[in-house]
């Protein structure tokens, strides 16, 4: 791929942003299932499960996501565990988002009314029925524009995949600009595409949020 700038090197980067894309969504769906089940732990009535899933939080979020990626990659190789870049980019992202994801919704799960936590306890509902049919329900509508904002850093964060060998837009980038030596031109390119991706969801975010906002008084 040497030489000046040409279609192949667009391609080759455009193939990486839809890997950057697919290693955002795995980390979506699966750091939002796991996610949910650490929200539910943090609120459960189990102090044994609140202990776990706090442990969890904070155990993810104090250590950086580059760390983590070079544990789930390096460090289950050298005890031999050979796993391939994808998965060990894809594990990581998971457990990472989880922490961060759960959070978020653990909030918004105590951001519902007191009064409507009430309103299903008076109806003899189980806490499990009291949970998926009064209080998730409008945790959800809580909880989407903060998720679509943590979108954004899910898109960003995928860029350090690349220290793992999986080619994603960041590592993309890399291999070109060593074979044209163009360093800002191609990142520039790249700055472009994380653009393109990421501004749409934050506006999409805050146009949520408005509207949640608007809503708001009326369903007091």
């Amino acid at each position: 791929m040497g030489g000046a700038l040409n279609i192949n090197h667009l391609l080759f980067l455009g193939h990486g942003a839809l890997w950057t894309i697919g290693l955002s969504a795995i980390a979506l769906i699966g750091g939002g299932a796991f996610g949910l089940l650490v929200a539910l732990g943090r609120v459960s009535s189990s102090r044994v499960l609140r202990l776990l899933a706090a442990t969890y939080v904070q155990l993810i979020q104090g250590t950086p996501l580059l760390v983590i990626m070079f544990l789930s990659f390096f460090g289950l190789a050298a005890i031999g565990f050979n796993i391939s870049p994808l998965l060990a980019a894809g594990a990581s992202m998971t457990i990472f988002v989880a922490a961060y994801l759960g959070e978020i919704w653990r909030g918004c799960i105590e951001a519902v009314p007191k009064p409507q936590w009430e309103a299903a306890e008076g109806l003899a509902l189980s806490r499990t029925q009291r949970m998926v049919k009064v209080v998730l329900p409008q945790a959800i509508r809580i909880a989407t524009p903060p998720t679509v904002g943590f979108m954004v850093q899910i898109i960003k964060n995928t860029s350090l995949a690349s220290v793992v060998g999986f080619v994603e837009l960041t590592r993309s980038g890399q291999i070109i600009n060593n074979s044209l030596f163009e360093p800002f031109l191609i990142y520039s390119i790249i700055a472009l595409v994380y653009f393109s991706l990421c501004y749409p969801l934050s506006r999409l975010s805050r146009r949520l949020e408005r509207t949640a906002l608007q809503k708001k008084p009326s369903l007091a």
